[in-house]
């Protein structure tokens, strides 16, 4: 199963005996604080969890799947995700 943010809203709600519309506005909140800071070109770092790290990709040459035919993908910028240390071992049932 998908943890979707209406999902976090409700833990959020349930772990913090919050109403749901204080949960809903913590959730964004934070959301929005990530975004805000990815968009400005700047990484997220989340101790015991991960670093979400922006990657500036050059243009290079692509394929049209739909035509076979050669083209020219243009520079973009990416988000990447590093796991921590902690997470790591979590997910691989290292509890320590």
């Amino acid at each position: 199963m998908t943890l979707t943010k209406a999902n976090i809203i409700d833990s959020v709600r349930r772990q913090l005996d919050l109403p749901r519309s204080k949960s809903i506005q913590v959730v964004e909140s934070l959301l929005e604080i990530i975004k805000r800071t990815l968009a400005s070109g700047e990484d997220v770092l989340i101790s015991g969890f991960g670093k979400f790290c922006v990657k500036d990709k050059g243009e290079r040459r692509g394929r049209n799947p739909q035509t076979g035919g050669n083209m020219m993908m243009r520079s973009r910028r990416v988000v990447t995700f590093k796991w921590s240390g902690v997470l790591r071992d979590k997910m691989n049932g290292h509890e320590g």
